[in-house]
């Protein structure tokens, strides 16, 4: 198989996938970009918005450059921008919950994974307080400005309450 090949496959995995970030502006315009079901998939029809969290293109994604070193893990993992517009693509489609959660995996994006291991552990049945749990909701609105996962930590926290899903002390 010859590099370029290889290459266009890798795009087009990485594209199909939602794994390219993108930047939230448009650069025709000064103000967030606005997209909906008709720029799906995005890394066909908007390539212009897509963006690693280290500002790369997609054109700039290549296999030589996985191979040098010029690009990193880093570069292929999602900004929250991208999940903002895939909220955007969602939502335009009449899908709302399925925006919510993208919007809150946006959120999410600046807490360490091990942190988010240790949040979805604390939010199996049995395994916390609702203090706990309240816990982890002000931490992720305090320390991340995650509210909307907060405000879902808060929600569930009350229906673990009301079916005896807490941890007793």
């Amino acid at each position: 198989m010859n590099q370029q090949l290889i290459e266009q496959i890798v795009k087009e995995v990485m594209s199909s996938m939602g794994k390219m970030p993108a930047q939230n502006t448009d650069s025709n315009c000064n103000g967030p970009a606005k997209v909906d079901r008709s720029d799906y998939p995005l890394g066909e029809k908007r390539p212009d918005l897509l963006r690693t969290p280290t500002n790369k293109t997609l054109d700039e994604i290549t296999l030589k450059g996985v191979l040098d070193g010029t690009v990193t893990p880093q570069d292929v993992r999602i900004a929250p921008e991208t999940l903002r517009l895939q909220a955007q693509v969602a939502e335009s489609m009449g899908r709302k919950p399925l925006a919510e959660n993208f919007r809150r995996a946006s959120e999410l994006i600046s807490v360490p994974d091990e942190r988010i291991l240790e949040i979805y552990n604390a939010l199996r049945p049995h395994r916390s307080t609702k203090e706990e749990l309240l816990a982890i909701a002000e931490e992720l609105e305090t320390q991340y400005n995650a509210v909307k996962t907060g405000k879902l930590i808060r929600e569930a926290a009350d229906v673990y309450e009301k079916r005896g899903r807490l941890r007793e002390d």
